[in-house]
């Protein structure tokens, strides 16, 4: 089972990526501007090992001892993984799309999300 250490490593891995991801797609396809469609981005994470994840399991406990919250469907889940400084909806979606897949990498299925502002 993953102790706490081990999920904000994972969580960690997962914001590097999506910064990185993130950065990649303002730079290259808007050029550093800030400009496009507003919105928001987010990670959702269902399952660990095939198991759904559940607050009151031993890795439900964990990943709200590293800091992943909730939301309203009971899903975990980590909103604007990048922390790219920008409104762009693309870009930020970039971002959680490369946080759900250093997720998956560790047996989770995770999601990434998105809606416009």
């Amino acid at each position: 089972m993953l102790t706490v250490e081990q999920i904000q490593e994972v969580v960690q891995e997962a914001r590097d990526a999506a910064y990185a991801a993130a950065n990649h797609r303002h730079r290259t396809v808007y050029g550093g501007v800030d400009q496009g469609a507003c919105g928001f981005a987010w990670v959702n994470i269902y399952k660990y090992a095939g198991q759904p994840i559940k607050g009151n399991t031993r890795v439900g406990r964990a990943m709200k001892a590293a800091g992943i919250r909730q939301d309203y469907t009971r899903a975990f889940q980590i909103w604007n993984p990048s922390g790219y400084p920008v409104q762009n909806v693309d870009v930020l979606e970039a971002g959680a799309e490369a946080a759900a897949k250093v997720f998956e990498q560790h047996g989770f299925v995770a999601y990434a999300g998105s809606r416009l502002d």
